[in-house]
């Protein structure tokens, strides 16, 4: 391959669980695309979910979309970037339908093939190795590497004075939490917020509201060390699972229910509590990944006559190019402390951050390049 850029990256092959750290070769950046040194990736639950087949991402393939990094080569049509420039990678999208256009690309129409695919528009993916082509372009950026081929459109410029190795989960899970709290739950001062299931996203959501001066703020959670850690990042309530009916016990705290919340967890069940702890015209956030065909247990007379509602929630409800600066701003100020949430790893330690994560010993785990 003319040109071709050597990398390491973390392959996952057919049938395998587990990450392999490989050589590889990416391709030049295409007019639109940006070459990306990694400095750190987020381990993300959305990774595991296309490990495990959940979606339909093909394999051999390289995950990661928690990216943070520095642009080594930018495409002719690239504008807004140049090299050294400091950036953190977040989901593709077109740019160009209703949704982009209304500065909503997280419902881009084609929000599907653009992140989960793994090639590009045109079928092909920037990277080869072993045996031939591996699948990339996930989320736009295929992050779990050395380096990555990414999108204009899916990398956010941020100052160069910022912590660069802790930024690359603003690209994702911390952002959606956060931005569900902030842009689509819009939790004000005064109004109540409870978050079910203290993960990256919950808490990220929690530090989103005390930051804007919501309360009293609730966290509910079935690991004692995760509601410890809400209580410290702002939470006034901890509601350690299993416990007396959790919705009564919000509705008491609250004295009648709660305003907003939000169902991180993706569990039909948690959901539904969610649901019975509203209050009068409260609203219901999802943005747990749930099964296809997993349905929701509403009282239908109880929705109706409150004046509830249920949302779904996707990255956030943010524009990245926007929201991912204010975050960075936010923690810069003291008002949003993410650090709190992380543990680095080395990159050939892959497999030991999966698994500490999934087992609840880690919220949040960063690959630190090398």
């Amino acid at each position: 391959m003319a040109g071709a850029i050597s990398a390491r990256a973390a392959v996952l092959r057919a049938s395998e669980q587990q990450f392999r750290i490989e050589d590889v070769r990416l391709e030049p950046p295409r007019a639109d695309e940006v070459l990306i040194r990694l400095a750190a990736t987020g381990v993300c639950h959305t990774d595991m979910v296309m490990r495990d087949g959940l979606l339909p991402t093909p394999r051999p393939v390289v995950l990661g979309h928690e990216g943070a990094g520095v642009v080594e080569a930018i495409g002719s049509a690239v504008t807004h970037l140049a090299p050294g420039d400091h950036v953190v990678l977040t989901f593709n999208s077109c740019g160009h339908c209703g949704c982009c256009a209304s500065q909503a690309p997280a419902y881009c129409h084609e929000f599907f093939p653009r992140n989960f695919a793994g090639v590009r528009n045109d079928g092909s993916t920037p990277i080869s190795g072993e045996g031939g082509a591996i699948f990339g372009n996930i989320f736009g950026q295929s992050s779990f590497a050395t380096h990555a081929i990414a999108h204009a459109v899916n990398a956010v410029k941020v100052r160069r004075d910022a912590p660069l190795e802790l930024l690359g989960p603003l690209g994702c899970g911390v952002m959606t939490g956060a931005g569900a709290a902030i842009n689509a739950l819009q939790v004000a001062p005064g109004r109540s917020f409870a978050v079910f299931g203290a993960g990256a996203v919950g808490l990220s959501a929690l530090m989103a509201a005390k930051a804007v001066g919501a309360g009293p703020l609730i966290a509910v959670d079935r690991n004692p060390e995760r509601v410890r850690l809400a209580l410290e990042l702002g939470a006034d309530h901890a509601i350690l699972v299993p416990a007396d009916d959790v919705a009564e016990r919000i509705i008491d705290l609250t004295r009648g229910g709660v305003d907003l919340a939000l169902d991180t967890t993706g569990l039909a069940a948690v959901a539904g509590t969610a649901a019975r702890a509203l209050g009068q015209r409260g609203v219901l956030g999802l943005v747990g990944a749930s099964p296809p065909g997993e349905v929701l247990p509403l009282d239908m007379t109880a929705i109706m006559s409150t004046g509830r509602s249920v949302r779904g929630i996707v990255e956030g409800d943010a524009d990245p190019h926007q929201f991912i600066p204010q975050l960075v701003e936010l923690h810069r100020d003291g008002r949003f402390p993410f650090d709190r949430l992380v543990k680095f790893y080395p990159f050939d330690a892959i497999n030991e951050a999966v698994s500490d994560g999934e087992a609840g010993r880690t919220v949040k785990p960063i690959l630190r390049m090398p």
